[in-house]
């Protein structure tokens, strides 16, 4: 992948990126998910090799970070690479939303991977509960927790077999973990190149290669500024990024948006998920002419592996269209991203960078996701926040727990 940036940030000072660089290197010691595209997966391919060959479904029940990443991925090459099981997920305790995914699944032809870090998530564990009390065999059952955590205990005592999440590393970091691999390799995905593609990343800046100084560049100018462009704007042309989108947006809001270490002070860039061409015809109006408190970050396929072409015809009262004859479908919509990125550039105060992807496939989505998680990290260290936690979800939680213990 390449990153260029249309800002500049020639106004800080190299010991400033030293120091930054510094104190990433230090956090990667005791951050778990900085070590994740080096891990041994023997036995998720061992767990693959010999999984039951009748089984045509994998369903995930889990929310947020024990679903976005897999499903992220899974969505960016399913148009180019056919999965071998269809993958579904249960994310929401929408009462429709369940009844709807269960009439479109074949119970006895689904396996379940039960993903909670805690153990003890309120969505996961109540779909689970709703699906166990109909279906008790528990070969359909495959369990990602944290070792002794009470999912853990449960899924012990019934004979199920279970994944342990990696030390360190938080649900939205594990994308690249277990709860990631597992649900994807049982659908085909080549997790190996996933890694590959992650672990190129990580190289590269952690070994002085061609991402560092943009990533450090990138993450220093969000950080400055993150007052003046509190909204961050990833704009992705392909509908296959769709859910990376999502993704980006958890990742984002879950980990900067905080109060600062030591103060009282709450900071935050906010995130915000743009699909082009779609959103050229509703958002970028507001980021053109509106409150100059974005920038953008466009997201291009160089390959697209289609050579769907617009057919060389002429339609009555159309004729002006007949510029669009012959061109190739990725000519066009990457055409159509190189004009906004050039309509933006001329309005001189909106800060802009453009990632590129060479195609559609593992390796790529396994660096665009490290790439992200590294440049959260470097944005969370430079705005003082703990990356890591997440209190104002937590407080959420624990008022849920007292309505449900007087419900009883």
């Amino acid at each position: 992948m390449k990153n260029r940036l249309y800002f500049n940030v020639n106004d800080r000072q190299t010991e400033d990126k030293t120091a930054l660089f510094s104190a990433i290197k230090e956090e990667r010691l005791h951050i778990g998910y900085y070590n994740l595209p080096e891990q041994n997966i023997e036995d998720i391919s061992a767990y693959t090799q010999v999984f039951d060959g009748n089984i045509e479904n994998i369903v995930v029940l889990g929310i947020g970070g024990s679903s976005l990443g897999a499903r992220a991925i899974y969505e960016f090459l399913k148009p180019v690479k056919a999965p071998t099981r269809k993958l579904f997920f249960f994310e929401s305790t929408d009462p429709l939303n369940i009844m709807d995914l269960l009439s479109k699944i074949d119970i006895e032809k689904s396996h379940f991977l039960i993903i909670s870090k805690s153990g003890s998530t309120v969505e996961t564990i109540s779909i689970f509960k709703y699906l166990y009390a109909k279906h008790q065999d528990v070969s359909m059952y495959t369990f990602i927790t944290d070792e002794g955590s009470a999912l853990d205990k449960f899924a012990t005592q019934i004979g199920s077999k279970t994944f342990y999440l990696p030390a360190e590393v938080g649900g939205r970091f594990s994308v690249l973990s277990v709860v990631g691999l597992l649900p994807l390799a049982l659908c085909g995905v080549d997790i190996t190149a996933l890694l590959k593609g992650a672990n190129k990343v990580k190289e590269s800046f952690f070994n002085d290669g061609y991402l560092k100084e943009s990533l450090l560049n990138k993450a220093m100018f969000y950080a400055k500024y993150h007052t003046t462009y509190n909204i961050n704007c990833v704009f992705a042309y392909s509908e296959t990024l769709r859910y990376f989108s999502e993704w980006y947006v958890q990742l984002w809001g879950e980990s900067l948006g905080k109060k600062q270490k030591n103060s009282a002070f709450n900071v935050g860039v906010t995130p915000i998920g743009l699909i082009g061409p779609k959103d050229q015809h509703s958002f970028l109006q507001l980021i053109v002419e509106g409150t100059r408190d974005k920038s953008v970050t466009f997201i291009k396929i160089e390959d697209f592996q289609s050579e769907l072409t617009v057919p060389n015809i002429t339609l009555p009262y159309l004729e002006s269209l007949d510029t669009l004859n012959g061109i190739t479908f990725h000519d066009l919509i990457n055409m159509q991203c190189d004009s906004v990125i050039e309509a933006l550039q001329l309005e001189g105060d909106i800060p802009l960078d453009e990632i590129i992807i060479e195609r559609v496939d593992e390796e790529s989505m396994g660096a665009l996701i490290y790439y992200y998680e590294l440049l959260t990290s470097l944005v969370g260290q430079l705005i003082n926040v703990n990356t890591y936690n997440q209190p104002g979800v937590e407080s959420g939680k624990i008022i849920l727990k007292k309505k449900l213990e007087k419900n009883r």
